[in-house]
């Protein structure tokens, strides 16, 4: 049986990720970065096509885990009846490898282990060629990818699976290094597992020091922001959408997709998250890593880019893997990059705004970008695309497109004035103003007396929550009100919030999903703009209770089966909750800031 999505943890160097499950096996390492492995199986719990387990012999009566401190560093606690073991697994990189590092730590009595390793590169279809060296390590080379495995327990070759058991005592330590290198270049050297574990703490916890200056930081944005640093690449800054791919938001279902890519449509949710708990640098580098991913001629912008701004991302379906509990197709690359999605010019845009208010220095070069995008833009407004949710069925006019494109033509005004930058900033107003009476004509539906998904339906969509978010009216507009009411009452399942009605033909594809997390989040801003204080903390608190036992957050949740879904752990569902938290917790917060349009974006928070 497969672990559940909230069964696994995250560990990771910032070159790449791996995911360690409660049972002690590693079922995913790996990433398409420009530089980084693509090693064991593409989907979890699919052991045949990569996997990597250290666990207990016996039977395990108990098992706890925690990270260490503000740290990315786990720890799994094992208890059989012979005794107490612990299991430290964490990543490192150096010399151009990335390690995964495991620590075995008898506690108390003694524990009959095992360990198996199944290397498989290329998502499960290439078989490696495994040598032991003169020095007793393990190397599994074959094309481009080589692993190199040191250790002191003795292992053998069966069935092309590297076995081994061992013994652990209270007071005993096992270590476990596997390091991935290019396989034509010269093998670097291990690491020390103990050396590096001590650095590895320290890296972490210096990094997140200047959290504990926030008094009112909660444990839970903590987990979320290291999580955030955790999906972002050490060189480039670009921050990937999740971890995985196609884990599904339906256990046997089609809507599987790749998010090891970065979305435009993240980016002022980051710039807030990083900039309300003071980390400048990781706000700086993501803005930067933005201005490059959409440079160059402001027609080829897409909706995502490769976690060095590639933008090639074509779509693929690997057949030789079965998926997440046989959830078919698995796919590798996202045919929504190539989507015309309105919403993401908006997100562009403001995000370079709240940089402006923040402090962030721009240059010229940046400002000329942004004119180029709101130039190409007044072109295309009015034209009908795939929508925030990336439908792949016929364009519509989306009311949440629209609204997005009034904010970037909106945010371009207010960038011109502030701060004295040069645009035909009359005649952005003047689309601004006519972007905005078209939606309170064709995306409001006077009978129902709500805003509606897309121009001349009367669905509901949860991204209409955003409307007030964003400034486009104010929360205290009996349109606003109303409109969340009609959510509350047709969208809400379990007292949580559905993107759409799937039943509906729009996207294309067979109806059924969980709740998409963030959207419930962003009914909690609408509740705290509102003065819904109590509503909001009621709701912020049930949202908090779907996190995994380490703090975890998956796509979305089925409130009925009671489990995660979709890809994992997603950086949307962490962005959320960063700001939906500080909105509760302050006046100030990202949506307040947001909705005004007001000075407030601070870097400091004490």
């Amino acid at each position: 049986m497969a672990n559940r999505i909230e069964d696994y943890a995250l560990i990771g160097n910032q070159e790449t990720v791996a995911l360690v499950g409660r049972d002690g096996s590693i079922d995913w390492m790996g990433m398409p970065r420009f530089d980084s492995p693509a090693c064991f199986s593409a989907l979890l719990g699919n052991a045949e096509h990569g996997r990597w387990l250290i666990a207990p012999s016996a039977t395990v009566t108990s098992i706890t885990r925690k990270y260490l401190g503000d740290t990315l560093i786990l720890q799994t606690q094992f208890e059989t009846a012979g005794g107490v073991a612990i299991v430290i697994d964490f990543m490192t990189r150096h010399d151009g490898a990335s390690n995964l590092i495991r620590i075995v730590r008898g506690i108390r009595g003694s524990v009959e282990m095992h360990t198996e390793l199944i290397v498989r590169f290329d998502y499960g279809s290439v078989k490696p060629w495994v040598e032991m060296q003169k020095d007793g390590t393990h190397h599994f080379t074959a094309g481009p990818d080589r692993l190199v495995l040191n250790t002191a327990v003795s292992l053998r070759g069966e069935d092309f699976r590297t076995l081994g058991e061992f013994t652990i005592a209270a007071g005993d330590e096992i270590t476990f290094t596997l390091s991935w290198s290019p396989s034509f270049r010269e093998c670097p050297s291990t690491p020390d597992a103990k050396k590096s574990l001590g650095e590895t703490e320290k890296l972490w916890s210096e990094w997140a020091l200047p959290l504990k200056s926030f008094s009112t930081l909660t444990e839970e944005v903590k987990r979320s922001l290291i999580t955030l640093k955790a999906l972002a690449h050490c060189e480039t800054g670009g921050i990937i959408a999740a971890a995985t791919t196609s884990l599904p938001e339906k256990i046997g279902g089609a809507r599987n997709w790749d998010y090891r890519y970065c979305w435009l449509r993240d980016a002022t949710f980051t710039l807030y998250a990083l900039l309300s708990t003071g980390f400048v640098d990781e706000a700086r580098a993501w803005r930067e890593w933005l201005v490059r991913a959409v440079a160059g001629s402001s027609e080829d912008l897409q909706i995502m880019y490769g976690v060095a701004g590639e933008r090639r991302l074509d779509e693929y379906e690997i057949p030789w893997l079965p998926g997440y509990l046989n959830s078919s197709p698995v796919r590798i690359g996202n045919a929504a990059a190539s989507q015309v999605q309105l919403d993401v010019y908006g997100e562009v845009v403001d995000t370079l705004y709240v940089a402006r208010k923040a402090g962030l220095a721009a240059n010229d070069a940046s400002w000329a970008l942004e004119c180029a995008l709101i130039a190409h833009l007044e072109t295309i407004w009015d034209q009908p695309d795939e929508g925030i949710w990336e439908i792949r069925g016929a364009r519509r006019h989306f009311t949440h497109s629209k609204v997005m494109a009034w904010v970037a033509f909106d945010r371009a005004v207010r960038s011109a004035k502030e701060y004295g930058l040069d645009g035909p900033v009359a005649h952005w107003s003047a689309v601004r103003d006519k972007i905005h009476a078209q939606v309170c004509e064709h995306g409001y539906d006077k009978e129902q007396q709500t805003f509606v998904q897309s121009y001349g339906d009367s669905a509901l969509d949860a991204s209409l929550l955003l409307l007030a978010v964003v400034g486009f009216l104010p929360p205290e507009d009996e349109r606003i009100k109303s409109t969340i009411a009609a959510i509350e009452g047709r969208l809400l399942r379990n007292g949580l919030v559905m993107r759409y009605d799937t039943n509906t033909a729009i996207d294309g594809l067979a109806p059924g999903e969980g709740a998409f997390l963030a959207c419930s989040f962003w009914l909690v801003d609408n509740y705290v703009l509102q003065g819904r204080i109590d509503d909001a903390n009621a709701l912020f608190k049930q949202l908090l209770s779907y996190r995994n036992d380490v703090g975890l957050l998956a796509e979305e949740y089925d409130p009925l089966a009671k489990r995660q879904l979709g890809n994992f752990p997603q950086a949307f569902s962490h962005l959320a909750l960063i700001n939906t938290a500080h909105s509760l917790a302050r006046n100030d917060g990202p949506a307040q800031q947001r909705a005004s349009g007001s000075e407030g974006t601070t870097t400091q928070k004490k």
